[in-house]
C-alpha cells in the first residue's frame, strides 16, 4: 500500500521481534529506510507524519474568529513568532496563573466567570504546546473516586456548551464509552462503579457481551463477559478546548502572554508577594501553580520552597489513517481495563494508547524543555499495547498506522490530581499532577479552585484531592520516581478493596517496627507511615495473605476476628504511633483562649482532663476531629488523625493569633503511641506501674504522666479510639521497645496479644464511631452526625461555625449520619460492602455508605454513612423507612439506626438467624 509504513504480521496480535520501528498494520513490509523521515535519516519525529493541515489545527491557534481583547491575549505568541516584540509585562496582577494547557486556561476562565478580575496568565512557550497538544481528547466519567467523576462530567458539559459561547470549534461529538470485563472480578468492580455513578446522577448501564457489538462493530467479544456503557461521555479536540477556554477568558478580561517564563514566586511572611519572571517581577496577591510536569521544579525554584509531588512518565499511543470503511465520528470510545488499552475514534480511523506494565520515567534529573518536542518513537516499549489492541479489535490489522506519539504526562503518589492552597505559603494555589486524566478533570478542578479561592472553599468535599494530604516527605525524587512507575499501570489495574502501594514504603516507622514485623505484623501505609493491619499466626501461609484481594470475604476473615474477640475478652496492643500529635503551650491564657475559639467543645477543663471535639470552618463544618489533653494551666497536647498531619498543622497556624508567648510544635515524631484494648488493660497498667488503674482512680477521658516498668514520662490516657475499655499510652520514643517488652512479658497471663486497624476499624463502627477523612469532612456538622451534645452550646463563647451551627439548628438537618446493619446478608457467599454503597429508603435513593466493617459481636456487616431528604428530616425519617444497601447492583435490607446496638453488644454472641434487631432499643 502506498503512502503508508507497513510490515509483515506473521502471527495475529503479535509483533515480530525484528519489526523495532514497525509503524503500521498491513500484511507486507517495507525496509527500515521507510521508516526514516528526511532530516538526517532520523526516525520520523513525533508530528512527522501529520498532513501540514492537521499540525497547524494542532500546533497553531486559529484566531481567525477572535475579537478584540481576545484576539490580542491568545494570539501574542504570532508577534514573537514573526520577530515583533511582545506586549508589556505589567508591573502588577491580582492573580498570576503559570501555565498556559487547558488546566492554567480553565482556572483563569473560572476565575473571571465568579467575577475576579486583574487576572494574568503566563505560558513558558505558546499556549498548549505542552501535554495539552497531545492529549487523546477522552472525557470520561469513568473515575475511581466520586469527586473526579463529577469534577469529569461537569468538564463534559462545559466543553460541550464552550462552542456557543465562543465560537470556537472545539470537536465536541458525545460518542459514550465502552469500559470492558474480560472476568467476573472486573465485571464486579464496574458493577461498583455503575452503583456510584447512579448515586451521582449520571446515566450508566451494564451490558451483555452481544449489545457490546451493537455499539462497536470492531471490538471482538469473544471473550468478555460484559461492560459498562456510559451514554455520555466524549470526546473533544483538546487543543481547541484549551484555545476556546483561552479566549472566553481573555473576552472577560484575563491577559494571556506567552513566551513569558516564571522563574520564582516571592514570599514575604508566609504570603505571596511577587513573581519574578524572564522579562521581569509582577507583584500579586495568588499566584497558581499549573505547570503540569515542570510543576515540581517550579515549586522547588520558589523563594520558599513548596512541595508538589508529581513525576512525569512517558504515554504513547498511535493514530491511524481512516479505516477502509471509515469510523464514525460517534463511536463509541472503547476501555479495555484489562487489555491495558483505549481506543477512541479518530478522523475515521483510530486513537488508541494505553497504560503498561513498565513505564518509563521521564525528567527525573530536573531536566526542562521549553516545549515537548521530539520524544522519540519506542515500537518496542508500546508492542504489548498494540498486541492487546488487535486481540481486541482484529479487523485494525489492515488499517495504515499514521504515528505513534510519545508524550508526557504526570502523575502523584496516589493516583490523585493535585489542587488547593500549599500548607506553608498562603496564597500559593497548586492544580497539577492530573494523572493522564487533565482534560477530564480540567473543567471541574478548575471550577472548584476558583471557588476556593473567591470563597475560600470549594463547594464540594474535594479533600482527596487536597494538596495538604501530602507533606515534604513526599518529595524525594527518588520516592516520586519508584511510586509513580507503580502508579501509572494502577490506572487500568484491577483494583480491590483496601489496595496497598509496594513503593515508597518503610518510609516512616515506629521503633517497634522490627519488633512487630518479626511476629506476624502485616503492614498499610497512611500519610508514609507504615501501621499493621493484622498479626500472621505462626503457620499460617504469609504469601497467600499478602495477595488475598477480593470483593468478597477476605482471608484474613478469621484472623482480625480472633483479635477482636481478644479485645473484647482479654487485652490487645496496637501500635498507632502514625497518629499526628501536636503539644500547644503560652506563658498566659493565650493558649486557652485560641483553642476556646478554634474548638466546638469546651476545652477549659481541670488539668489531666481530655475533651473530644472538632475543630470547625465558619460553615460548621469538620476540619479537624480531635482530642485534646490540658497537660498543665497553659500547656494542651493535641491528637488528630494520622492523614491530619498536614491539613491540621496549616488550619490551626492560618488561625493562630501572631503572638510571640503562643507557641505550636508538631511532636508527632516523639511519641511511640500503644493502644492497650480490653477489660484487662487495667490489671497490665496497675502491676507496671504500681497505681490502681480502676475507674474510681483513673476516670474516661483522663489523663496521667506517669512511669510503666522503669520508663518515667508516659502519657497514659483512658480512651481508645474504638468504644471499647482501656488505655492510650503516649512513650518518649527512646522509652518506645522498653515499655512495648514490658507489656507483652505481663500481659502473657493475662491473654495478651498485638492487633491491627483492621480490628480497631471493626470495633469503632460496631460502636457507630465516626473518623474524619471518611464519614466526617468539611461539609460535615456535628448536627448532621450526632454529635451536638460536644458542642459548647450552654455557653455564650464564640467559636468559629457558632452562627452556622445555631442556625442549622433552628432550621434543622437535611441529612443524618446513619447505622446500618445489614439483614439476609451472607458473608460467606456474597459481595462484601466496603464503601460509597447506595443506600435506598423505601425503594428511592437517599444517600452513600462513608465506611463499613463486618461486626464480630453483631456477626454481621455495619455500615455508616448519610441519608438525606432535600425538605428537612423528620423526627422519625429514618427510624420509619425501610432501608436497603446496593453491593455491586444487588440489594441487601438494612435495619437504620441514629445509635448504636449497646444492649446487644453487651449480650453474649448469638447466631445471626437468632438476633431481633428490630426489638433491640437505641442507646
Amino acid at each position: 500500500m502506498t503512502g503508508g509504513r507497513t510490515y509483515d504480521r506473521r502471527r495475529r496480535g503479535c509483533l515480530k521481534k525484528e519489526d523495532k520501528y514497525a509503524s503500521g498494520l498491513m500484511l507486507r513490509r517495507t525496509p527500515d529506510r521507510a521508516l526514516k523521515n528526511r532530516t538526517n535519516g532520523h526516525p520520523k519525529s513525533m508530528w512527522s507524519g501529520l498532513s501540514p493541515a492537521m499540525l497547524r489545527r494542532l500546533l497553531q491557534p486559529q484566531g481567525a474568529t477572535l475579537q478584540g481583547a481576545a484576539l490580542q491575549g491568545v494570539l501574542s505568541h504570532r508577534r514573537a513568532v514573526s520577530g515583533d516584540s511582545l506586549p508589556p509585562l505589567p508591573s502588577q496582577a491580582r492573580v498570576v496563573i503559570c501555565g498556559g494547557g487547558i488546566v492554567g486556561t480553565s482556572v483563569a476562565y473560572h476565575l473571571a466567570k465568579l467575577g475576579w478580575t486583574d487576572i494574568l496568565l503566563l505560558e513558558q512557550g505558546r499556549l498548549g504546546a505542552g501535554t495539552t497538544r497531545m492529549c487523546a481528547g477522552v472525557v470520561s466519567v469513568a473515575k475511581p473516586i466520586s469527586i473526579e467523576s463529577q469534577m469529569a462530567d461537569y468538564s463534559n458539559n462545559l466543553y460541550q456548551q464552550l462552542e456557543e459561547e465562543t465560537g470556537v470549534n472545539t470537536g465536541y461529538v458525545k460518542t459514550g464509552s465502552l469500559c470492558l470485563a474480560q472476568n467476573q472480578d472486573r465485571l464486579l468492580s464496574l458493577k461498583r462503579l455503575a452503583s456510584r455513578l447512579k448515586v451521582m446522577g449520571i446515566s450508566c448501564s451494564i451490558i451483555k457481551p452481544k449489545e457490546i457489538s451493537k455499539l462497536h462493530p470492531l471490538v471482538n467479544i469473544h471473550d468478555l463477559v460484559g461492560a459498562l456503557h456510559l451514554p455520555g461521555d466524549a470526546v473533544v479536540s483538546p487543543p481547541e478546548v484549551n484555545r476556546a477556554l483561552a479566549v472566553a477568558a481573555a473576552g472577560q478580561g484575563v491577559q494571556i502572554l506567552e513566551r513569558t517564563s516564571v522563574q520564582q514566586v516571592l514570599v514575604e511572611r508566609g504570603h505571596v508577594t511577587a513573581v519574578e519572571t524572564d522579562r521581569g517581577s509582577i507583584s500579586c496577591q495568588y499566584f497558581v501553580n499549573c505547570a503540569g510536569q515542570w510543576g515540581y521544579e517550579l515549586g522547588q525554584a520558589s523563594e520558599v520552597k513548596v512541595s508538589v509531588p508529581l513525576h512525569g512518565c512517558e504515554h504513547f499511543y498511535l493514530l491511524s489513517k481512516p479505516l477502509q470503511q471509515p469510523l464514525p465520528s460517534n463511536t463509541p470510545v472503547v476501555m479495555d481495563l484489562d487489555g491495558r488499552i483505549y481506543v477512541r475514534p479518530w478522523q475515521g480511523g483510530v486513537l488508541s494508547g494505553g497504560f503498561e506494565k513498565n513505564p518509563k520515567p521521564i525528567f527525573t534529573e530536573g531536566r526542562n524543555q521549553l516545549e515537548v518536542h521530539n520524544m522519540q518513537e519506542d515500537w518496542d516499549h508500546f508492542e504489548p499495547m498494540l498486541s492487546a489492541l488487535l486481540r481486541r479489535m482484529p479487523e485494525l490489522e489492515t488499517a495504515e498506522i499514521r504515528q505513534l506519539v510519545n508524550c508526557p504526562e504526570s502523575f502523584t503518589p496516589d493516583m490523585r490530581c493535585l489542587m488547593g492552597e500549599t500548607p506553608g505559603v498562603h496564597g500559593y494555589y497548586v492544580l497539577a499532577g492530573m494523572n493522564s486524566s487533565g482534560l477530564a478533570l480540567a473543567g471541574g478542578a478548575a471550577r472548584y479552585l476558583a471557588e476556593w479561592m473567591v470563597y475560600g472553599y470549594p463547594t464540594a468535599n474535594v479533600w482527596a484531592l487536597d494538596i495538604k494530604r501530602f507533606g515534604n516527605l513526599q518529595s524525594s525524587r527518588t520516592f516520586l520516581r519508584h511510586r509513580v512507575m507503580e502508579v501509572m499501570p494502577l490506572l487500568y489495574e484491577l483494583k480491590v478493596p483496601r489496595w496497598d502501594y509496594q513503593t515508597g514504603r518503610q518510609l516512616r516507622t515506629s521503633p517497634l517496627y522490627d519488633r512487630l514485623d518479626t511476629q506476624g505484623a502485616r503492614w498499610m501505609e497512611k500519610h508514609g507511615f507504615e501501621r499493621p493491619k493484622y498479626f500472621v499466626p505462626a503457620g499460617k501461609d504469609l504469601l497467600s495473605l499478602d495477595h488475598s484481594k477480593t470483593f468478597y470475604k477476605p482471608d484474613w476473615f478469621d484472623i482480625v476476628g480472633s483479635e477482636v474477640k481478644c479485645c473484647k475478652e482479654a487485652v490487645c496492643v496496637i501500635d498507632m504511633s502514625s497518629f499526628t500529635k501536636f503539644e500547644l503551650t503560652s506563658t498566659g491564657d493565650q493558649a486557652l483562649e485560641y483553642l476556646q475559639f478554634l474548638c466546638a467543645n469546651d476545652v477549659d477543663v481541670p488539668v489531666g482532663h481530655m475533651v473530644h471535639t472538632g475543630m470547625l470552618n465558619q460553615r460548621g463544618g469538620y476540619e479537624n476531629d480531635c482530642s485534646v489533653v490540658r497537660l498543665s494551666k497553659n500547656s494542651f497536647f493535641i491528637i488528630s488523625p494520622s492523614d491530619q498531619q498536614v491539613h491540621c498543622w496549616s488550619w490551626m497556624k492560618k488561625h493562630m493569633p501572631s503572638e510571640p508567648q503562643l507557641h505550636l510544635e508538631d511532636v508527632s515524631w516523639k511519641y511511640t503511641a500503644l493502644n492497650l484494648i480490653g477489660p484487662r488493660a487495667t490489671d497490665i497498667l496497675a502491676e507496671l506501674s504500681y497505681v490502681s488503674m480502676t475507674p474510681d482512680h483513673f476516670p474516661s477521658m483522663f489523663c496521667k504522666e506517669m512511669s510503666v516498668g522503669y520508663a518515667n514520662g508516659i502519657r497514659v490516657m483512658s480512651m481508645t479510639h474504638t468504644g471499647e475499655p482501656g488505655f492510650m499510652l503516649y512513650i518518649p520514643i527512646e522509652y518506645a521497645l522498653h515499655v512495648y517488652n514490658e507489656v507483652m512479658a505481663v500481659g502473657q497471663k493475662y491473654g495478651v496479644r498485638n492487633a491491627g486497624y483492621y480490628a480497631l476499624r471493626s470495633l469503632r463502627i460496631e460502636k457507630f464511631l465516626a473518623f474524619w477523612g471518611q464519614d466526617l469532612d468539611s461539609f460535615t456538622t456535628p448536627l448532621e452526625c450526632g454529635r451536638e451534645f460536644r458542642v459548647k452550646f450552654h455557653t455564650d463563647m464564640d467559636f468559629l461555625g457558632r452562627e452556622a451551627l445555631l442556625q442549622q439548628r433552628q432550621e434543622g438537618v437535611s441529612r443524618r449520619l446513619v447505622m446500618l446493619v445489614l439483614e439476609e446478608h451472607d458473608t460467606e457467599l456474597d459481595l462484601w460492602p466496603w464503601w460509597g454503597e447506595p443506600i435506598l429508603r423505601n425503594q428511592q435513593l437517599v444517600g452513600a455508605t462513608t465506611s463499613s466493617a463486618y461486626s464480630y459481636t453483631l456477626e454481621r456487616h455495619v455500615c455508616l454513612g448519610f441519608v438525606s431528604a432535600p425538605g428537612g428530616l423528620a423526627p422519625d425519617f429514618v427510624t420509619r423507612g425501610d432501608y436497603e444497601v446496593d453491593i455491586a447492583g444487588q440489594r441487601y435490607a438494612a435495619k437504620a439506626k441514629l445509635y448504636p446496638f449497646s444492649s446487644l453488644l453487651n449480650q453474649q454472641r448469638r447466631r445471626k438467624d437468632q438476633l431481633d434487631l428490630g426489638s433491640l432499643n437505641p442507646e
